[in-house]
């Protein structure tokens, strides 16, 4: 991981600079061949229905959701004791270094060791928990699009590409408050007051204390 201080903010960065920067990345590439993957499966397969147009409407409604969740119980969390064995998954670990500089790149991605698992078992669940093998493959190609999105509005928001318009703006501000003001709250990504609204997690900025933890999750504080 680099040095915080080695870095400074690049002006006149553009979209075109920050997909250039996006595709040298492994994870971008392997959401992107299980979506292409995914989409010629869910082409000849054929068998569509309207539940084919059902499945989108749910994901992405639940997407904020599951963010949340994972950002909260996954990526949040605190390394365990059980005897002698500690428990402190690979996102977990991988997390608190992108919270210690959010301004290291590889850091800002989904870790393409964890994908190694992660996608299969989403190629498992799209095979075997739909009653249609056709709406499985609709799942998985949504899910895959979701991971895609993910990962680009996950990077442009740590990047130097600065907001243009105002749904933007809300994102990139939502999120950075996560990282700069206080981890206990703003938990969505690619969404700004959806499930944080509805889960307690969206609170008035301007009544939040900075956290002295925010870039050093997990920390001791002196008494």
């Amino acid at each position: 991981m680099s040095n915080a201080t080695d870095r400074r903010p690049r002006k006149g960065f553009t979209l075109s600079d920050a997909a250039r920067e996006f595709i040298r990345h492994p994870s971008p590439w392997m959401i992107s061949a299980l979506l292409l993957s995914a989409a010629v499966a869910r082409v000849m397969a054929g068998d569509w229905q309207v539940t084919d147009a059902v499945v989108p409407v749910v994901m992405v409604a639940l997407f904020p959701f599951l963010e949340w969740v994972i950002h909260v119980c996954v990526l949040h969390w605190r390394p365990r004791r059980v005897g002698r064995l500690v428990v402190d998954p690979l996102l977990a670990r991988k997390h608190r270094e992108h919270h210690v500089d959010p301004r290291d790149i590889p850091a800002i991605f989904i870790p393409w060791p964890a994908l190694l698992w992660v996608l299969p078992v989403a190629v498992a669940v799209a095979l075997l928990a739909f009653p249609r093998l056709a709406m499985g493959l609709t799942f998985l190609v949504c899910l895959a699009v979701l991971g895609i999105c993910y990962e680009w509005c996950h990077y442009l928001i740590h990047s130097d590409y600065k907001p243009r318009t105002a749904v933007y703006r809300a994102i990139w501000r939502n999120h950075r408050q996560h990282h700069f003001k206080n981890e206990h709250y703003w938990f969505t990504v690619t969404s700004t007051g959806t499930a944080d609204r509805l889960l307690g997690t969206y609170p008035d900025p301007a009544g939040v204390q900075t956290s002295p933890t925010a870039r050093n999750l997990h920390a001791e504080l002196p008494s």
